[in-house]
C-alpha cells in the first residue's frame, strides 16, 4: 500500500547556531521535536530523518523515525531541501516503500502544530490540493526598501489605510511543514507545484529558529506552548536528584555551635522507598560537602555522590558503570549548577521554584516545590510511566524502546496543537 512519509532534513552543520538541530527546547532536542509531532500525526504512517551526523541519526532513532544517511555533498551549505527529499524518496523506493505523499517538516520549528498538519495531509491525499503549506494569517500592511533604500509599499496603496475589518488577509509562510503529492514533487522537483493549498496555524507555533535570539525565544515559549498538554507519566529507567532545594527547601538552619540542619518531607521518603520497590535506581548528586547529604542518602538507601565539582563527569560514569543510557535518565534539578547534567540526560526536570535557567532547559516542571514534595511528585511520575503501569497504548513522550503504536495515544505529549 501507499503511505504518507514525513521526511524531516537534519544536517549536522550550522553557521548560526552550533549543532541547531541537536539544542534543546522545552528539554527536547529540536529534531526529536519533530520527530515526535509527525508521530503524533494520525495521518502519517512512516516517519524519516535524513541527516549526514551521526549524532543527529542516533536521537532520531531513538524518538522512532528511520534513517536516510544523507551523502556530504547534499549537506552543505549551499545544498537545498528538496534535494534532500529527493535524495530521501529515492533511498525509500529502493527499500520497497511506496511513497503517496510526503510531508516535509523542519526541526528548526520547535513548535508544529499537529492538527493542522493532519488537515494538510487530508487535503493533499483526497487530492483536493498538490501542495499545502503551513502559514499564520496577517494583516499587516508589508514594504519593501527601494531604489537608494526608499521605502515602498507591497501589498497596499500609499494613500489607502483601509481598516482591519475591511481587508483581506494575507497568509505568511512559518516553514513548519510542507505536504506534497509524491509523483507531483519529483517532476517539478520543487515543494510548489499545481494546486496549492494553505494550512493556517496558531500564531505561537509559528516561530522559526535560525538565530540564537531565536532560540533563546522559543525556549522562553515552551512552557507555555508545551505545558498545557504534556502527560504527567515520564519514561525513564532511573532518576538521579541533586539535594539542597530538591531534597531540601533550599535553606540550611545554624545552631549557636555551627552545626547546620536541613528539613526533608516523608512524603519523599515514600516516593523513593516507592522507586526502589520497583527496581528503578536511583542517584542523590550533589556539591554539597556536609554529612547530612549521606545521611539522608544511607536512611532511603540509595547511591549518593557528594562534593562533586563536576557533576556532569560524576553522571556519567554512575550511568556507565550501570549501563544506563543518559536518554533514559531523569535529573531532578533547582540551581544552574545542574544545567551541565540537566542537558545530558532525556527527561530534564525542574522543581516549580527554581532558577529560570533551568526551568528554561527543563522537559517537565513539577508541581510540588523542593523540600514540599518534589521527589515524590517526580517519583509518581516515573512510576507512571514504568512497564509495569503500562496499559498497551503508547504513553506520550516514551523513547521508541519502549513505545507501541504511535497512533494508540490520544494525548500530545509536547505541544498543545
Amino acid at each position: 500500500m501507499s503511505e504518507v512519509v514525513a521526511i524531516i532534513p537534519a544536517r549536522g552543520g550550522s553557521k548560526g547556531i552550533a549543532r541547531k538541530n541537536l539544542q534543546r527546547v522545552g528539554g527536547v532536542p529540536l529534531v526529536a521535536r519533530a520527530v515526535d509531532a509527525a508521530r503524533r500525526c494520525p495521518a502519517i504512517d512512516r516517519v524519516v530523518v535524513t541527516t549526514d551526523d551521526a549524532e543527529i541519526a542516533a536521537v532520531a532513532a531513538e524518538w522512532g523515525a528511520e534513517i536516510v544517511d544523507r551523502p556530504t555533498g547534499l549537506a552543505g551549505d549551499e545544498a537545498r531541501s528538496e534535494t534532500a527529499l529527493l535524495h530521501a524518496l529515492t533511498t525509500l523506493e529502493a527499500r520497497k516503500v511506496d511513497v503517496s505523499v510526503v510531508a516535509f517538516l523542519q526541526a528548526t520549528s520547535p513548535f508544529i502544530d499537529v492538527e493542522a498538519l493532519t488537515t494538510a495531509v487530508q487535503l493533499v491525499r483526497s487530492r483536493r490540493r498538490d501542495s499545502v503549506f503551513s502559514a499564520v494569517e496577517t494583516y499587516g500592511f508589508l514594504w519593501e526598501k527601494g531604489l537608494g533604500g526608499a521605502a515602498e509599499p507591497v501589498n497596499h496603496e500609499i494613500d489607502v489605510r483601509p481598516r482591519r475589518q475591511d481587508r483581506e488577509p494575507h497568509y505568511l509562510e512559518t516553514g513548519a511543514f510542507y505536504v506534497v503529492r509524491a509523483a507531483g514533487f519529483r517532476a517539478a522537483e520543487h515543494r510548489f507545484f499545481g494546486s496549492v493549498g494553505i494550512a493556517e496555524v496558531d500564531p505561537r507555533t509559528a516561530i522559526e529558529i535560525d538565530t540564537p535570539h531565536e532560540l533563546d525565544l522559543a525556549r522562553r515559549l515552551a512552557p507555555l506552548v508545551d505545558g498545557g498538554a504534556r502527560d504527567r507519566a515520564i519514561f525513564v529507567d532511573a532518576v538521579v536528584t541533586d539535594f539542597d532545594g530538591v531534597h531540601t527547601d533550599d535553606t540550611v538552619r545554624v545552631d549557636q555551635n555551627g552545626l547546620e540542619s536541613v528539613t526533608v518531607s516523608r512524603s519523599d521518603g515514600m516516593g523513593v522507598s516507592l522507586l526502589r520497590a520497583a527496581g528503578i535506581p536511583f542517584l542523590i548528586l550533589s556539591t554539597e560537602a556536609n554529612p547530612v547529604v549521606a545521611a539522608r542518602a544511607g536512611k532511603l538507601g540509595v547511591d549518593v555522590r557528594q562534593a562533586a565539582t563536576d557533576k556532569a563527569a560524576v553522571l556519567c560514569e554512575w550511568a556507565a558503570d550501570r549501563g544506563i543510557p543518559l536518554s533514559r535518565i531523569a535529573y531532578l534539578g533547582n540551581d544552574v549548577n545542574d544545567l551541565a547534567c540537566l542537558e545530558l540526560v532525556g527527561w530534564p526536570v525542574a522543581v516549580p521554584d527554581a532558577h529560570p535557567l533551568v526551568l528554561s532547559a527543563a522537559r517537565t516542571v513539577l508541581d510540588s516545590p523542593g523540600g514540599e514534595g518534589a521527589v515524590r511528585d517526580l517519583a509518581e511520575r516515573v512510576l507512571a510511566g514504568a512497564p509495569s503501569a503500562a496499559t498497551g497504548a503508547q504513553r506520550a513522550g516514551e523513547p521508541a524502546g519502549r513505545r507501541v503504536a504511535a497512533s494508540d495515544h490520544p494525548t500530545a505529549p509536547l505541544e498543545a496543537s
